[in-house]
């Protein structure tokens, strides 16, 4: 595995719209029709979110209709706990499907008909041998294989064992169906895949119906054609594996089961490579399994499931994979673009709040102790529509402990020994002491403040100062659980080698995990925020953009999870 480059952006490009442009111009294809063909057998990540996107986004852009199809092939791996989270993300991320929600395995029977024809016109074999055998004679990338010793089977042997591998008449593993193409192929694919193979498990929709089920490569190209997929867009690993696709299509369709002048075409994009995650489904796992990670929804993960938790958004997914480009080749998409478009719509959605996230108490001498203050704050600074909210300000605060320093270093001007600063929507303050608490730290500042002679309202206006803080009030402010998440791995490239690593040395990817990718503190914020439901989203002024957690926000006890800075944090990095 290379390591990626620091920060890459690619630019936007998208060869499928010209692809579709194409052949709606020289009317090869009258109506777009593409596919999402999930494995319900986990939960979807930033990968598959690229996937929906684009699929669901194709059709939507030239009027066609995109189907959601669970690929289910596999009982032992299934599991209706994964076609409900498939469906959700999918909802989620702001595409519906229709009418147009398929399975796999509403093909059961077409698809053992289609095994029929194959072996009736002599392009299909029943094999005995052990899947060891089989692999060992599929030969190598420079060493051709050998022929089955049951290749040349007679026909209606062929069908008879094919039947009775249906009616469930032999054991896991002792038969399977094989395509019967060409040994000495230089592309493995095309060595007498195996299309069907003995499997007695329970399916979850199926129940013990069928005993035998087909394989991923022969299920997808003929279920795309059964569904007249006009174009079959998938990621570029199934590049060489194009000419089964093919090869399953033409020779079902001269059986008579399609049309041969609609089949449909397959067409590879370049899979999302992203910095500082790890997409593979077996790492993901073994992420929850050992936990790491509090399970697929933990807002590290890179799953849409906890990507939602965290707080990013549909758009700016949808912004992303608009952003990032539709490539034919590999290459890495530096993690700051994905949370720059997070930023970018957060920034328009999210109203602005504010909570205190490293407390330091500040005592106003020149109020009196029941004193309230109303102060109004704007809900967003650049949308007025959204109106203002009253913030109490009470002889009592809270600031951000960065907020003041004994010793100031150049350039600092927020509150300090001799000086002034404003409290934002609010009075200017001027300091009058302070006091350090056993740990060493300052535990208390105290300050005076300027006040309008006439109505004793905030009259910061009158007094220029340059440094401005935030704040809220001791008395009145609501304490709630903030989680500071953070990126999960501290290198672009997790498990990648590393220059001046022993040739002999094999990395763990869990060895770059992140030690400081979850921080809980509970924090003061202002009032408002204690009705704050779940999914609601704000910006915390100068801290960031944070969610009431999906899962364990209660009513008034919300708790907040950090979607995104307010920046760039690791640019320094």
């Amino acid at each position: 595995m290379t390591t990626p480059p620091s920060s890459t952006q690619p630019a936007p490009s998208n060869f499928l719209r010209h692809i579709i442009e194409d052949d709606l111009a020289a009317g090869r294809v009258t109506q777009v029709v593409t596919r999402f063909p999930p494995e319900p057998n986990g939960y979807l990540h930033f990968g598959h979110a690229k996937s929906i996107c684009l699929n669901f986004g194709l059709a939507e852009r030239y009027q066609g209709v995109c189907h959601l199809r669970l690929d289910d092939t596999n009982p032992t791996k299934e599991d209706q706990e994964y076609v409900d989270a498939i469906e959700s993300a999918v909802r989620w991320l702001g595409f519906n499907w229709g009418s147009h929600h398929y399975f796999a395995s509403d093909y059961f029977e077409k698809l053992y008909s289609f095994g029929v024809s194959l072996i009736q016109a002599g392009h299909a074999y029943v094999d005995e041998q052990s899947a060891d055998d089989i692999r060992s004679g599929r030969g190598t990338l420079t060493q051709p294989g050998r022929n089955s010793p049951f290749r040349d089977r007679a026909i209606d042997e062929n069908l008879r064992l094919f039947q009775e591998m249906r009616e469930g008449k032999h054991p896991d593993g002792s038969l399977v169906l094989r395509a019967k193409i060409d040994m000495a192929s230089p592309n493995m694919n095309m060595r007498d895949p195996v299309l069907y193979r003995i499997r007695h498990a329970h399916h979850h929709r199926t129940g013990d119906a069928w005993c035998i089920y087909p394989l991923y490569d022969f299920a997808h190209p003929l279920s795309d054609a059964i569904e007249g997929i006009s174009h079959s867009i998938c990621t570029l690993e199934f590049e060489d594996h194009r000419p089964l696709y093919n090869w399953l299509v033409e020779k079902v369709a001269e059986a008579g089961h399609f049309n041969k002048a609609k089949l449909p075409q397959q067409y590879e994009f370049a899979r999302l490579n992203l910095t500082y995650v790890v997409l593979s489904k077996r790492k993901l796992i073994e992420l929850v399994d050992t936990g790491v990670v509090t399970g697929w929804d933990d807002p590290r993960m890179p799953s849409l499931v906890a990507a939602r938790r965290r707080g990013y958004t549909p758009e700016g997914f949808r912004q992303f994979v608009e952003q990032s480009g539709v490539s034919k080749s590999d290459g890495w998409i530096d993690y700051t673009v994905l949370e720059d478009c997070m930023r970018n719509h957060l920034n328009e959605v999210a109203p602005r709040r504010v909570a205190v996230l490293d407390p330091l108490k500040l005592v106003i001498e020149n109020l009196e102790a029941d004193e309230v203050v109303d102060c109004e704050a704007p809900n967003h600074p650049q949308k007025p529509e959204l109106g203002r909210r009253t913030m109490p300000l009470t002889r009592e605060l809270y600031i951000e402990h960065e907020d003041f320093m004994v010793e100031p270093s150049k350039g600092f001007f927020r509150l300090q020994p001799g000086g002034r600063v404003r409290l934002k929507y609010g009075f200017v303050a001027e300091y009058v002491s302070h006091s350090i608490g056993e740990d060493g730290r300052v535990a208390e500042v105290r300050v005076s403040i300027f006040k309008d002679s006439q109505s004793g309202t905030p009259g910061a206006d009158n007094y220029k100062v340059k440094g401005v803080i935030h704040w809220v009030s001791a008395s009145q402010a609501h304490w709630a659980e903030v989680r500071l998440f953070d990126r999960l791995f501290k290198v672009a490239a997790p498990g990648a080698r590393r220059e001046g690593d022993a040739p002999e040395l094999e990395r763990d990817f869990k060895d770059d995990l992140n030690p400081n990718s979850l921080q809980l503190v509970r924090v003061p914020m202002e009032p408002s925020l204690k009705s704050a439901q779940a999914e609601d989203r704000f910006q915390f002024e100068r801290h960031g953009y944070f969610v009431a957690d999906l899962v364990d926000s209660q009513p008034d006890e919300p708790i907040f999870n950090r979607t995104v800075t307010l920046k760039d944090s690791w640019a320094k990095g």
